[in-house]
């Protein structure tokens, strides 16, 4: 018996007259279930596990809980006739899809099977995921991709191609609906890549992941430049250059673990909020060593994980594009059992300053939060935009303003906590009270100012400067001036810019109790089908 044929019981029985019995029927049925499971046989299973991956359903079985998987359209298979397609008609055509529990909260996937035409998406295995994407958007549910696959089926030409343009525009509706998230565990090429960037976070595995829009050979053929498939698509390279992979991990078993803990931290759709845990971790608990962690003096560097750390529950939190524009931090936690999402300047990397990719990475983020009501923690301590001829050329106003854009437009519940230094344009743009924050706290190492002390002096009093007998002397004299005149730590909070200047030990009870306060917060709008948000 071949992998696409079972053998059905006959009957001798006269014609028109049938002695054929449910039971022999179930029994059919379960033989093809089982082929279908089973896949192509032990040589294809064998061949994958050589690659260094998993077979789609032992993934399934990583990221579902046990036994409550509930696959459809086990039993599809292609119509497509030539080039030899009519002699191989597998089930579930290379993609299983269905539904389970996730710690007990029901979540869609569809996961592609590379041992059957490689994975490769033709026109029955694409109205399977369409269904899928359908069924998730109905049911309010989050949606999981496992992708391995080698892109459109070329035997099933445009067919394939629409195929996708199906699961493109599926995602799109669905973006702010329901988390979608993309796990790439094996080659994407081609318009394939498309899906996952479309999605809210991609996940990628060292060595066995690529993505790229052309590959190697094509590349080599138009340009001539030499580039191995890691080299031109791997997880390193979109972990940290392109932005693309939000988080990498070095096996799947790892990996799969993770989309299982940020599933724990996100609400099922955009109606709903994410479960709350019980903390374990006491509210009111001092966090004294943030006395310790954090330098007073502004020019000092100081890496603000471990702040994070400090506050939220537990000391956990998950990083989100950790290794690209590692200048801004953005991770999801809990503060008192409820997720939240914390944005943070990272003075450890180019001194915090907010650059091109770093107001894309936090924009992006924010957005997310809003569109899945997590609240917003901002941790300040920026000393401005980065400056520089490729960043004004780069487009720096355009991309800061994504920035400015996406914290302006959130309705969730915002709260801003100055750390240290907050100058210029780039304290406005890190959620100040001027853009719509709920609260704003400082801690009393504060300077909110225009610029630091050292170039507004140099601005404001240069001519008093330069016609001075010690020029360095009076410089000094006026930079103390200029600081305690306008930068001391309560002159924001004299002028109602903030709220409270709290203890930074108190940082993680002020937080809480500030975000019980706004849980029931509600905010309308103006009547608009969408805002023109820079690109």
């Amino acid at each position: 018996m071949s992998v696409y044929e079972v053998d059905r019981p006959t009957s001798q029985a006269p014609v028109g007259e049938s002695t054929t019995h449910l039971r022999e029927l179930t029994v059919e049925l379960a033989a093809r279930r089982d082929l279908a499971a089973a896949g192509p046989g032990e040589a294809a299973t064998d061949a994958q596990h050589r690659r260094g991956k998993l077979t789609v359903r032992e993934r399934l079985q990583l990221l579902f809980d046990e036994g409550t998987f509930t696959e459809i359209e086990t039993l599809r298979r292609h119509r497509a006739t030539g080039f030899g397609l009519e002699d191989r008609r597998p089930y579930t055509d290379g993609v299983v899809t269905g539904w389970g529990l996730v710690d007990g909260r029901r979540v869609f996937a569809y996961a592609h099977d590379f041992r059957i035409f490689g994975g490769a998406l033709g026109e029955a295995h694409a109205q399977k995921i369409h269904k899928l994407m359908d069924l998730a958007e109905a049911a309010g549910a989050p949606l999981v991709s496992l992708n391995d696959g080698a892109g459109a089926r070329i035997q099933e030409g445009i067919s394939a191609l629409a195929g996708y343009g199906g699961i493109f525009q599926r995602n799109v509706r669905s973006s702010g609906v329901i988390p979608q998230i993309s796990v790439m565990l094996g080659p994407c090429a081609g318009g394939a890549a498309y899906s996952p960037s479309l999605t809210d976070f991609v996940f990628m595995v060292r060595s066995t992941s690529q993505m790229f829009v052309t590959g190697p050979d094509v590349v080599r053929a138009v340009t001539g430049e030499q580039v191995t498939h890691e080299e031109l698509g791997g997880a390193e390279v979109h972990a940290a250059r392109t932005g693309v992979a939000a988080f990498v991990h070095d096996d799947e078993e790892t990996c799969l673990a993770e989309v299982r803990y940020l599933l724990s931290l996100l609400p099922a759709n955009n109606r709903e909020m994410a479960p709350e845990l019980e903390p374990e971790d006491p509210v009111d608990r001092r966090c004294e060593a943030l006395l310790d962690l954090v330098p007073a003096e502004a020019r000092r560097s100081y890496d603000v994980r471990p702040v994070i750390a400090e506050i939220v529950d537990d000391g956990d939190f998950t990083e989100v594009h950790e290794l690209w524009a590692p200048n801004v931090v953005c991770a999801l936690a809990r503060l008192g059992g409820q997720s939240v999402g914390i944005v943070a300047n990272q003075p450890s990397v180019y001194a915090g300053v907010l650059d091109i990719e770093a107001s894309q990475k936090a924009a992006r983020f924010v957005q997310f939060c809003d569109a899945f009501n997590i609240p917003l923690v901002t941790l300040v301590d920026v000393p401005g935009f980065l400056p520089g001829v490729d960043q004004e050329h780069g487009g720096i106003i355009r991309h800061g303003a994504k920035l400015l854009y996406a914290y302006c437009d959130a309705t969730v519940p915002r709260i801003q906590v100055i750390l240290r230094k907050a100058y210029g344009g780039a304290y406005i743009v890190m959620d100040s009270r001027s853009i719509g924050c709920d609260l704003s706290f400082a801690w009393p190492s504060n300077e909110i100012a225009v610029m630091g002390a050292e170039g507004a002096a140099n601005v404001v009093f240069r001519k008093q400067i330069a016609a001075s007998d010690d020029p360095e002397a009076t410089r000094a004299r006026l930079i103390e001036e200029y600081r305690a005149e306008l930068m001391h730590p309560y002159y924001a909070a004299e002028r109602g810019l903030v709220d409270d200047v709290i203890d930074p030990a108190d940082t993680r009870k002020v937080l809480i109790d500030a975000l019980a306060m706004l849980r029931a917060k509600h905010r309308g709008g103006p009547a608009r089908k969408h805002g023109n948000q820079p690109q």
